[in-house]
């Protein structure tokens, strides 16, 4: 019969070097969506959430409080549009789902009110067609997950771990630990396909030169890229907002904008290739049926959007290169692996590459309860063979060592989860 220990266990990390590998290079084949895609707008809700909430109470109460909303989904409403205008018919529901603490010893801390208030600003500014058009729906529990036996008199971090008397009774306030049994993916460099693509969607999806002076251009933008040594082919999809589009004609004239400028952008930033563009390949014009909508964005009628379906860490989704399926966005900044290792991962190996040179890929990987600069497994490949393990582990060692300064950054928005 095995005998269960009663004591601490013995946290054993290791870490491991796989020198000579080479990425993939025959092709490249990734995804990005823009910043009115259903599934970008949830991730960066969730993270605005844990933003709003995390500043709140550690300037409140001198913490961050246990919480995480990386559960958020999006659901369309219903609109009707025509050219030249359109209308909302049905609002967006926004499904805040989560955990959050709602008391810390005597202060109260107004989760509804910060929830709201985050959610109705953050439509504001990223389309403001929807921000009167909005069904908020809050699902916030302060349920604690299992790890706690009650018993007369017994006393664990978990029987106050939404609700604790004081900040000193949080446990990270005496060691970080992490809370979940993950992993963190990381590498670099990116190819110029990679960057060419999160430049192109970001110039049709976020405010730019192009968007200002074209107030039809909708956010909800995706892209979809093969490449090999010399061809470049792209399925791009960019909406028109109805009320500056007043004719079909005027649709297809705004898509002539759109494809002429991804062949300018192109030819400056992959002059090697040989590109191909096709957009809104679902367009059926002369029936009318073509991407237009009232906002900009699919949201508002009948799509959703859900946290980690979207853009990975590095903003990019892409399934030739090591990724992996968590949603970083609106987890807890302080202590949450989901997060913190996929940032940091993304770090070291870009530190990786600017010391050393070449191809670096990092897999940081926890066990639950482990402390959080000891990974229980640290895997680190370089196309490099003459780099010395110790040399590596230092920059390794060095990233985790600043994760309270991570934290920070997340929190204030100095780093941000694309």
């Amino acid at each position: 019969m095995t005998q269960l220990s009663t004591e601490g266990a013995a946290w054993d990390t290791r870490f491991s070097l796989e020198p000579g590998v080479r990425p993939s290079t025959a092709f490249t084949l990734l995804e990005r969506k823009g910043f009115g895609h259903p599934d970008t707008l949830a991730d960066h809700l969730a993270e605005e959430l844990s933003r709003a909430y995390s500043r709140w109470t550690l300037e409140t109460c001198g913490a961050v409080l246990h919480h995480n909303f990386d559960k958020l989904g999006l659901l369309g409403g219903a609109s009707r549009v025509s050219y030249g205008g359109g209308q909302i018919l049905e609002p967006v529901r926004v499904l805040v789902n989560g955990r959050a603490t709602r008391s810390c010893g005597a202060v109260s801390v107004p989760v509804d009110r910060l929830v709201t208030d985050t959610v109705q600003d953050f439509f504001r500014t990223r389309l403001p067609e929807l921000a009167d058009h909005l069904s908020i729906e809050l699902n916030i529990t302060a349920n604690s997950s299992p790890g706690a036996v009650h018993a007369e008199g017994a006393s664990l971090d978990r029987h106050s771990w939404f609700a604790p008397k004081s900040v000193d009774e949080l446990r990270e306030r005496r060691q970080l630990l992490a809370n979940d049994t993950s992993l963190g993916t990381g590498w670099a460099p990116e190819n110029p396909v990679e960057t060419f693509a999160r430049h192109l969607v970001d110039w049709f999806s976020k405010p730019s030169e192009f968007t200002n002076s074209r107030p039809w251009c909708g956010s909800d933008v995706k892209m979809m890229v093969l490449a090999d040594g010399e061809r470049l082919d792209v399925v791009l999809c960019v909406p028109q907002k109805s009320g500056h589009v007043p004719d079909r004609t005027a649709y297809v004239a705004n898509c002539g904008e759109i494809l002429d400028e991804c062949y300018r952008k192109a030819a400056i930033e992959l002059p090697q290739f040989k590109t191909s563009f096709r957009l809104n390949a679902r367009d059926i014009v002369d029936r009318d049926e073509v991407y237009l909508t009232f906002s900009g964005s699919s949201i508002e009628s009948g799509d959703e959007g859900l946290v980690g379906r979207g853009n990975r860490v590095n903003g990019l989704i892409t399934p030739l290169r090591p990724q992996n399926m968590e949603g970083a966005n609106g987890k807890n900044p302080v202590y949450h692996v989901g997060k913190l290792y996929n940032v940091a991962a993304q770090r070291i190996a870009q530190a990786l590459h600017v010391r050393f040179g070449g191809y670096a890929e990092v897999h940081l990987v926890s066990a639950t309860g482990q402390p959080l600069d000891k990974p229980w497994q640290t895997l680190v490949r370089l196309s490099r063979q003459d780099i010395a393990d110790h040399a590596v582990q230092e920059v390794v060692q060095e990233m985790l060592s600043r994760i309270p300064e991570l934290t920070r950054e997340i929190i204030y928005g100095q780093t941000f989860l694309a």
